[in-house]
């Protein structure tokens, strides 16, 4: 009987502690969440996850120099690929099309 006593007793104990510690961290979350605000937190936590990603971002980069810069050329070139056409003579002759009917309207 004495050995089931002292089990109780010991079971009665750690479900004590377990419950300061919730209580304390139940505490704890009441005191933090009076000093911040919901918005304040959550700007909080994306400037730490844009902080983060820049930094990834950095890092990739510095082991992808290459790949970036020809990223980088590919878009340069697709935004500039209209006057580089026209220097090469291959203008598109539905732009002609649309301008030599926009003369006629005109007259």
């Amino acid at each position: 009987m004495t050995d089931r006593l002292a089990r109780m007793l010991e079971d009665k104990y750690l479900r004590d502690s377990a419950r300061a510690l919730v209580e304390a961290d139940i505490e704890h979350l009441k005191t933090d969440v009076a000093q911040k605000s919901l918005a304040t937190r959550a700007m909080e936590r994306a400037r730490e996850g844009a902080a983060e990603l820049y930094d990834e971002a950095i890092d990739i980069a510095d082991d992808n120099k290459g790949a970036l810069a020809a990223l980088l050329a590919a878009v340069v070139l697709w935004f500039a690929r209209n006057p580089i056409l026209e220097m090469l003579g291959f203008a598109s002759d539905h732009d002609g099309a649309d301008r030599a009917d926009d003369d006629d309207a005109e007259h």
